[in-house]
């Protein structure tokens, strides 16, 4: 489906989400939530992928543009609450889907408000990355967006040089990972600093866990996943082939027809 229409919504603090919609602006869909090192716009080939629910939402999360900043009250709760500002809008919501982090704000979601399907891809949990919060900190005291997208590529995903240099050779691929690398320390930093709560996603009536073939039980995404999965133990668990963290950008259309194939309809 094709994007429809572009709306601003005001969250708490003086801040602001914007979201993509697709499809017929005025039903009830499905919610995607991106996470760090993304923004809506890097999930519009997911989005047109989609064809199993009449509408699909794609949340741009304060702190990329043209979202609003994340304030000095940012905090894991502020991201999940800025989500409820976004379901409240799109009322009537069939399913969210959230990608990373922002799997783990959908899973924290489905604690606060009943939902029918959630489906998270990946989704992470404290500890992960705690322990580049000092490299990541300083580059962002500094505003060394290279160096915060070097970090995270090399010290958290675990890609080698070649990789990063591939990327930093695409000059128009480079500035927009240092453009959604902006909020990341802050991302990081409030993913460790709340201790998750024993079970997720409890008031979802269907939980659908996806992970990449390729991570399945690594480190650092495939055990991160396996510490989300502890605490859904009725969720069903789903592996994409092929795939490692990046699907929605190296096989968007295999992701999208997944997610059809999940859909909960009637």
């Amino acid at each position: 489906m094709e994007q429809t229409i572009q709306k601003r919504l005001p969250v708490g603090g003086g801040s602001w989400v914007t979201v993509d919609v697709y499809g017929e602006p005025d039903a009830p869909g499905l919610v995607v939530v991106p996470g760090a090192m993304s923004d809506a716009h890097g999930w519009r080939h997911v989005a047109t992928a989609l064809d199993a629910w009449p509408s699909v939402t794609v949340v741009n999360r304060r702190g990329r543009a043209p979202s609003g900043p994340l304030t000095s009250a940012y905090s894991l709760q502020a991201e999940v609450e800025d989500l409820g500002v976004v379901l409240d809008e799109r009322k009537g919501t069939q399913a969210l889907f959230g990608w990373s982090y922002g799997g783990l704000i959908a899973l924290l979601a489905a604690n606060e408000r009943p939902l029918r399907q959630v489906m998270a891809y990946e989704p992470v949990m404290r500890p992960f990355g705690r322990h580049v919060l000092p490299d990541l900190r300083a580059a962002a005291e500094a505003a060394d967006w290279d160096a915060t997208v070097e970090i995270v590529n090399r010290k958290v995903a675990g890609f080698g040089a070649a990789h990063v240099e591939a990327l930093r050779a695409d000059h128009e691929v480079w500035a927009a990972l240092r453009d959604v690398g902006r909020p990341a320390y802050a991302e990081l930093a409030a993913l460790n600093s709340a201790p998750p709560p024993e079970k997720l996603a409890r008031r979802a009536d269907r939980v659908d866990l996806i992970v990449g073939r390729r991570n399945h039980g690594t480190a650092p995404y495939g055990t991160s996943f396996d510490d989300v999965r502890q605490r859904i133990t009725r969720a069903e668990v789903h592996l994409l082939p092929d795939q490692g963290h990046m699907a929605h950008i190296e096989a968007p259309t295999e992701l999208g027809h997944l997610l059809n194939g999940l859909a909960v309809v009637g």
